[in-house]
């Protein structure tokens, strides 16, 4: 009978190791059944099939391991082509969303208004039109008005909006920890941007810009360029002597001379000497463009400080703002707006030029008494 019941155990070993413990069960109960019908102690028998079971358990021998995998090769066969089925699904699944036209499209919308917040749109399109407009100042007859003209605007501006993204670039990355609190939804302040990236940006919209106008060879546009470059960084970079943004007056002072004297009298002499090449002179109409600006340029060097007071106290930006209060500051912008714009309609008025009297007439009598009223 012994000889019966161990010839049984070799094969639920075998089949444990591919079928489990339920089937090994089923064979070590048969056994013990046949045993106990021929009058043996079952409970002897019993302890002695389980001492058995667990030793070969534990120590099984190698034919058994090939018997159980020779016997298991049908159910190792559906278990391999199942996980193969259900990784394959997997990364079918992970590649069909990766290569989502959906998400790439958000993508890269996130990645165009980052970029877009980057690039302080408002300093973009500000600069855009001033050149545009100083560049009209240049224009003596209708024929000026030519694809010359246009190559010329168009090299103007687009060296000056990559300078002008080095500057903001430049700004964001020295305040960084200011932003935090004034501007919280900049690429950089919000994390969107690393440090680097911001480095990597402002480093090549610099090179950008200069490589253009050394294409273009002009020197008024190149000269442009360098001042602003020069202006800009000293108002932004914190280092020693630098950083001018921190007093009021340099500060001012800074974008005063960038947007009142180099935008209009550096792109105005880009068109005149390098496009039209034209003797350079001095109009009338560009040194009135050029006091009005200085005006206007002093009310945007205020005017951008009054939202920005709680992050300049905490970081000692010492601005008009922090010194005097927002109020005053408010009340002051406004006052040399209305100077501005009242001394441009008494010019305007007085111009021998017949379409400047009726567009200064136009102006005041349907934008500009409205909208005071």
């Amino acid at each position: 009978m012994d000889s019966v019941l161990f010839r049984c155990l070799p094969h639920a070993s075998s089949h444990t190791a591919v079928a489990g413990g339920d089937f090994c069960r089923t064979r070590h109960c048969a056994a013990i059944s046949y045993a106990s019908s021929y009058g043996l102690n079952a409970s002897c028998n019993k302890r002695k099939v389980q001492n058995e079971y667990n030793l070969r358990l534990r120590k099984p021998s190698l034919n058994h391991h090939y018997k159980g995998i020779g016997g298991g090769y049908t159910f190792q066969k559906y278990d391999m082509k199942f996980v193969v089925k259900a990784t394959s699904e997997k990364s079918f699944g992970s590649e069909s969303q990766a290569f989502d036209p959906k998400s790439v499209s958000d993508s890269v919308k996130n990645s165009l208004d980052a970029f877009y917040r980057f690039s302080r749109p408002h300093t973009v399109i500000g600069t855009a039109l001033s050149i545009i407009s100083v560049s009209l100042l240049a224009v003596e007859k209708i024929s000026d008005i030519s694809p010359l003209f246009f190559t010329g605007v168009l090299e103007a501006v687009v060296a000056a909006l990559f300078m002008n993204i080095y500057i903001v670039g430049l700004n964001q990355l020295s305040d960084v920890e200011i932003d935090k609190i004034n501007k919280p939804y900049l690429p950089l302040a919000s994390g969107e941007y690393s440090f680097g990236t911001g480095v990597a940006i402002v480093s090549s919209f610099s090179i950008l810009s200069f490589g253009l106008s050394w294409i273009v060879g002009s020197w008024p546009l190149f000269w442009a360029l360098f001042v602003s470059f020069v202006l800009g960084t000293a108002y932004s970079i914190n280092v020693p002597l630098l950083r001018w943004k921190r007093f009021a007056v340099l500060a001012a002072m800074c974008i005063l001379a960038v947007r009142a004297v180099i935008v209009q009298l550096a792109f105005f002499l880009h068109m005149q000497t390098h496009v039209y090449k034209r003797p350079p002179v001095f109009s009338r109409p560009l040194i009135f463009a050029t006091a009005f600006m200085s005006f206007f340029s002093v009310v945007i060097a205020l005017f951008k400080d009054i939202p920005d007071i709680e992050g300049d106290k905490v970081f000692g930006i010492q601005s008009f703002s922090v010194r005097l209060g927002q109020k005053p500051v408010f009340w002051t912008c406004v006052t040399l707006l209305e100077i501005a714009y009242g001394v441009a309609l008494l010019v305007g008025a007085s111009s021998p030029c017949l379409w400047s009297k009726i567009f200064t007439l136009f102006y005041a009598e349907y934008l500009l008494i409205p909208f005071v009223r």
